[in-house]
């Protein structure tokens, strides 16, 4: 589904859906309770980068940067697999692209295979922070400052999967820096704050037309940051599975406007193969700032001197 508009601003619908959000604040608060039972306790440390909204924070290309620098795994749930995504989802046909090595599905039974390896270095958990069957080591959130908290609901009447006392879990915070910043958006001092930046890189010339689609959490911010000349914007709800007509539709409208199409990378491994060479995807590149892999590589190394 598209992000609901009501997720960013309250309206009536959001309104009208808050009674709701208390019987969804019940229901997940008695299932972390029930898994945290269970929780099962890596030899490996794990680090998780998560986030309290539902999705759209930017969150994948952080994993990227991370599991790069620890040449490490990552280990995720694969949401919305498919044929067009290798049946492992397109966030993690993303990383592995990369030459990443990724675990998809249940969680729980990819950590207990990876901590049969001799090794010590550290497994990374793409989302799971409410999850409570996994213990984490180090527990990092993902914030866009330009989305915040969003309307402030918890879901289905906003975009909160937890109350943002929740924040009080994690070890770390990285900030996605922005222009425009949500006023009624604050986060605690008592944890470390590391910033960082999202710069697009558009594959095409300066005077070419582009039309623009993606189907990601939040496709505004796409179309707001990639330095092309889009003259005109498409969205899809989040993770769509494109089929071969959608593509062909694109590709008519693109040839009769005299322009070039352009998507996002995690919208561009759910075309199909045959259009891939007909349509370019902006990349996406994150900078955390130097100080969070020297924080972070100091915490591990010290988990590990735990745990041995």
């Amino acid at each position: 589904m598209k992000t609901p508009k009501w997720f960013l601003k309250r309206n009536l619908i959001s309104l009208a859906l808050y009674p709701f959000s208390f019987f969804y604040l019940i229901g997940s608060k008695a299932v972390f309770n029930i898994r945290k039972n269970h929780e099962y306790i890596s030899r490996r440390p794990i680090v998780c980068f998560g986030n309290i909204l539902s999705g759209g924070v930017g969150k994948t290309p952080i994993v990227r940067n991370v599991a790069k620098f620890f040449d490490a795994p990552v280990v995720m749930r694969g949401y919305k697999k498919s044929k067009k995504t290798a049946d492992i989802g397109d966030e993690a046909k993303m990383l592995a692209a990369d030459d990443i090595l990724v675990h998809v599905g249940n969680r729980k039974s990819n950590l207990i295979l990876l901590n049969k390896q001799k090794s010590d270095t550290p497994i990374i958990m793409d989302d799971g922070f409410q999850n409570s069957s996994i213990k984490k080591d180090i527990s990092i959130l993902v914030f866009d400052e330009g989305i915040g908290f969003g309307n402030g609901f918890l879901l289905p009447a906003g975009p909160l999967r937890e109350k943002t006392d929740a924040i009080g879990r994690a070890d770390a915070i990285i900030l996605i820096k922005r222009k425009n910043v949500r006023s009624d958006f604050s986060l605690p001092t008592n944890i470390p704050i590391f910033n960082a930046k999202n710069s697009e890189v558009c594959p095409y010339d300066n005077d070419t037309d582009v039309i623009a689609f993606a189907g990601i959490g939040y496709p505004e911010k796409f179309f707001d940051n990639v330095p092309c000349n889009i003259v005109k914007k498409i969205s899809f709800p989040d993770h769509y599975q494109y089929t071969d007509e959608d593509i062909k539709k694109l590709i008519n409208m693109a040839n009769e406007k005299n322009a070039k199409l352009l998507t996002t990378e995690k919208d561009w491994v759910r075309i199909p193969d045959w259009a891939q060479n007909q349509i370019k995807f902006s990349l996406l590149k994150t900078e955390i700032e130097n100080n969070f892999y020297d924080w972070l590589k100091g915490k591990v190394n010290d988990i590990i001197k735990q745990k041995n």
